[in-house]
């Protein structure tokens, strides 16, 4: 009996991998164990830099609040401690689109919980 091997499938899996790397440089588009490989390891950073992405911006957003909020006499840490203080729910993105965008309303927030 002959061996029975699932070729479709398996010409799926390598279209998907070589459809995915299409674009890289050489032959990590054209061979596909190479582009295998470079196609798993851009994964792996995909989803680590996910997580980075969102650290970077609130570190990103907490500089310019306490830039915003220096400029009004008062640190980034007793502004959001007094903020949580009096039940202001603002995040740290609209506070620093307010302190960027918009500095009359930021002035107000800060003159709010002064």
């Amino acid at each position: 009996m002959p061996r029975s091997v699932n070729a479709v499938a398996s010409r799926r899996r390598r279209k998907r991998i070589m459809k995915m790397a299409k674009g890289y440089f050489g032959s990590r588009s054209k061979v596909y164990t190479i582009a295998k490989n470079t196609v798993e390891k851009g994964l792996q950073y995909a989803y680590r830099d996910r997580k980075t992405k969102k650290r970077e911006f609130r570190a990103l957003w907490i500089q310019r609040i306490n830039a915003g909020a220096r400029q009004h006499g008062i640190s980034y840490s007793q502004l959001i401690g007094k903020l949580n203080a009096k039940n202001i729910g603002l995040n740290r993105k609209v506070l620093a689109d307010l302190a960027m965008n918009n500095p009359d309303a930021f002035k107000a927030v800060v003159d709010t919980v002064k």
